[in-house]
């Protein structure tokens, strides 16, 4: 094998002291951190590498408030909804005419016009419902229904803050699961509690939760539903996990799993037990574990079965990869006391695409359909948007990070010669063991020396002075960078996701509009990819205004995307009346602007407090006299704005854009024909028209880039040209519609999204 640093690997007590060596002078071996001789040596490159870490930090400071800080969304009201190594967990609601077509609330219209919410979006509930209502939660999971009439029950996991164990909650919804008021917690135990399974037995409403720290399956039934229960019974003396529960050809049938499994067979067995009653006798079916090797089979349960024309239905986990990661469902072709086949079926739940930007987007692994009264069928399910572990993950990575931007910090001071390693020469403190062990102390030096000349040789080949060793060192610090915004983006950035913004416990989406023609096709095909993976983005519809239209599968788009080609090259045609766009709030933003999702998401929870308004990101200030139109240099500089570009804002669509086609708006609308410019302005001074209340709302993007400056497309390159038609459209508007308001100023917002 060959011979390094004088150690033989094939002689054992070569080996054997070596290990020793490196144990016991580890302590006396000094890294000498020595700046101030190097310095007078050579200043220059100290200078350099002092200075090239401080640019490093400094970058990492900018990474962090541009990125990082600008989508850090932890609600200081809130006690609960923090970081757990087992995700992020909430609850959304389906709808269908069968369990085989079920697809999210937002589809089916339900709107809930308190919230702002047109339409509701999933999810439906998340830990925000507990936790306001002081039971702290950092997930909800697990969700079962309950059906009484027309009310609806939801009972599910909810992951305590403070002893970070399951307990039972449980919210009722009277508008088919579009709103629901957190009731309390229905059931909390010493041990971990979740999976609650709620059925009803002879006029009695029972629930069947997993309590596998216990070692039992419980039975609890309501005393007083569905905040009150007591213990009815001990099913069976194991620790199953996820016990389903279904009455089927003359048994009930329970399909668990037993959780001391371990290894491969870890969330991977399954066993059946049956009996003539829920309440037991429970015994086992003989072909029991009837799986027991492979996560991804769906062999630990994932929500309720059911029965659809004739056929029994289980429900399963697929575990491969990491836990819970997707639904999988089975048809039971043969199910007795002796035999049991199941086959996998099409679940018909369209898979989510829009990654950790969807709230289901990383992983769902729960679901409970039922048909409901009326024939239609009503089914609720979990999801996250991250894996298993994740935070854990990110602070581990975070932390390796870190350890290599030290390693790289040593590094650097070893090749320009400012940290040298070197063993004190007095044996005043050696132990006894190395002074009976000369040998040992000797290779150690010899060790040591041998490393100093290897680290000699490198300085003399990687010179600060020389070009080459400036190169060198500036990729080092290029690296030390990357490791120090890696680690910055882990430790700090949370999970990596752009999460919608909540607003009156709900969630809702909106259409984006965008106008372009064929000059700008590279334009509009990056906004899309981009935009289309924003979280609350129902649709892209891009106004065609001139040349041959595109198709719409040549975009990357993980929404629809709808081209409305028009017949005449208009700026109007922006604010046209569309009866397709089925959201409320529309995201009027031109093709050539490029911002986070976290922005737009800001956005539109501004918006939603304040429907009446125009919400953007472009403000300006128009005053003077006569009216002037300016940058936003000028607004800052008066601290203040009274005009939003619609460029890049916010609108009711109903509203804005039948009041920009009213009869009143006929002049300005002919006006922007005439200039083909100004839009905007007529937009706001019809807003400040028909209200006395304020009009206008600013959001501050963290960074927004105008892409038209990378092509040869773009519309306006002559400024002062295009700040002379809009000052002389000002004029005319204010003579037609009025005066502007005086403005409002900037930072007034509490959450400083507006500074």
């Amino acid at each position: 094998m060959g011979e390094r640093n004088g150690v033989r690997a094939e002689n054992p007590r070569a080996v054997w002291d070596y290990c020793c060596c490196c144990l016991f002078m580890a302590p006396r071996i000094r890294w000498r951190w020595a700046p101030l001789g190097f310095l007078a040596r050579s200043p220059s490159a100290v200078s350099f590498i002092l200075g090239s870490l401080a640019a490093s930090g400094l970058v990492a400071v900018a990474f962090f408030w541009l990125v990082i800080s600008s989508s850090r969304r932890s609600d200081p009201t809130l006690l609960g909804c923090r970081p757990d190594s087992e995700g992020s967990w909430s609850v959304g609601v389906y709808y269908g005419k069968s369990p085989f077509s079920l697809s999210p609330i937002e589809l089916h219209g339900s709107s809930n016009a308190n919230n702002s919410a047109w339409p509701i979006a999933n999810p439906v509930l998340t830990c925000a419902s507990p936790s306001r209502a002081g039971y702290p939660s950092n997930f909800v999971a697990d969700p079962f229904l309950y059906v009484q009439d027309s009310v609806l029950y939801l009972f599910f996991e909810s992951k305590s803050t403070t002893t970070m164990k399951g307990d039972i909650g449980v919210a009722r919804s009277f508008d088919r699961g579009g709103t629901w008021e957190f009731l309390g917690i229905a059931l909390e135990e010493d041990w971990h509690l979740s999976y609650p399974f709620v059925f009803s037995y002879q006029n009695q409403i029972y629930m069947m939760p997993e309590g596998n720290k216990k070692g039992q399956l419980r039975l609890y039934r309501a005393v007083n539903f569905p905040l009150k229960w007591t213990l009815e019974k001990v099913l069976i003396r194991k620790p199953l996990i996820d016990p389903s529960l279904i009455q089927y050809e003359g048994h009930y049938w329970l399909f668990a799993s037993d959780f001391t499994r371990f290894g491969i067979e870890k969330n991977a067995e399954l066993e059946i037990w049956y009996s003539s009653s829920p309440l037991g006798p429970w015994k086992q079916h003989p072909k029991n574990p009837i799986y027991r090797a492979d996560k991804s089979l769906g062999a630990r349960n994932g929500g309720r079965p059911f029965i659809y024309e004739g056929s029994l239905y289980r429900l399963g986990q697929d575990c491969g990869g990491t836990y819970g990661r997707r639904i999988q469902i089975y048809k039971v072709e043969k199910l007795n006391r002796e035999e049991f086949k199941e086959v996998p079926v099409k679940l018909g739940i369209e898979e989510p695409k829009k990654g950790r930007n969807a709230w289901n987007g990383i992983r769902y692994h729960h679901l409970d359909t039922q048909q409901l009264p009326s024939g239609n069928w009503i089914a609720v399910m979990d999801g996250d948007r991250v894996p298993s572990g994740d935070s854990t993950t990110r602070f581990l990575l975070g932390c390796t990070f870190t350890l290599l931007l030290l390693l790289l910090v040593m590094s650097i001071g070893f090749l320009i010669g400012a940290v040298n390693c070197c063993v004190a020469s007095s044996r005043r403190n050696e132990s006894s063991w190395l002074r009976t062990r000369p040998h040992i102390n000797l290779r150690a030096r010899r060790y040591l020396a041998g490393m100093n000349r290897y680290g000699s040789s490198i300085r003399a080949r990687v010179n600060p002075k020389t070009c080459s060793g400036k190169l060198v060192l500036s990729f080092l610090v290029l690296v030390g960078i990357a490791f120090a915004c890696t680690s910055v983006h882990f430790l700090l950035g949370g999970s990596g996701a752009e999460e919608a913004y909540m607003f009156g416990g709900q969630y809702s989406q909106f259409t984006m509009v965008t106008m372009t023609y064929e000059a700008r096709i590279w334009n509009l095909k990056l906004y899309v990819k981009h935009y289309s993976r924003c979280e609350s983005v129902r649709e892209i519809v891009v106004v065609w205004n001139k040349g041959k239209p595109p198709r719409e599968d040549e975009f990357d788009s993980v929404v629809p995307v709808r081209i409305r080609v028009e017949e005449i090259n208009s700026l109007n045609n922006r604010f046209k009346v569309d009866p397709l766009i089925k959201t409320r709030a529309v995201l009027e933003l031109d093709d050539d602007i490029m911002m986070a999702c976290d922005d737009i998401e800001k956005g539109f929870r501004v918006w939603r407090e304040n429907p009446d308004r125009l919400v953007g990101f472009y403000p300006r200030l128009v005053d003077g006299s006569p009216l002037q139109y300016r940058n936003e240099r000028y607004a800052r500089g008066k601290n203040g704005y009274n005009v939003i570009l619609t460029g890049a804002a916010f609108m009711d669509s109903e509203y804005a854009f039948k009041r920009y086609r009213s009869q009143e708006a006929t002049e300005g609308r002919a006006l922007v024909n005439q200039f083909f410019n100004c839009e905007d302005l007529l937009m706001n001074f019809l807003y400040s028209n028909a209200s006395s209340e304020r009009t206008v709302e600013y959001v501050h993007p963290a960074w927004a880039i105008d892409t038209s400056k990378l092509s040869t497309a773009a519309i306006s390159r002559n400024t002062q040209v295009h700040y002379d038609i809009r000052t002389n459209c000002l004029s005319k508007f204010s003579a037609l519609y009025g005066a502007l308001p005086s403005k409002w100023e900037f930072a007034s917002r509490a959450d400083g999204w507006d500074r």
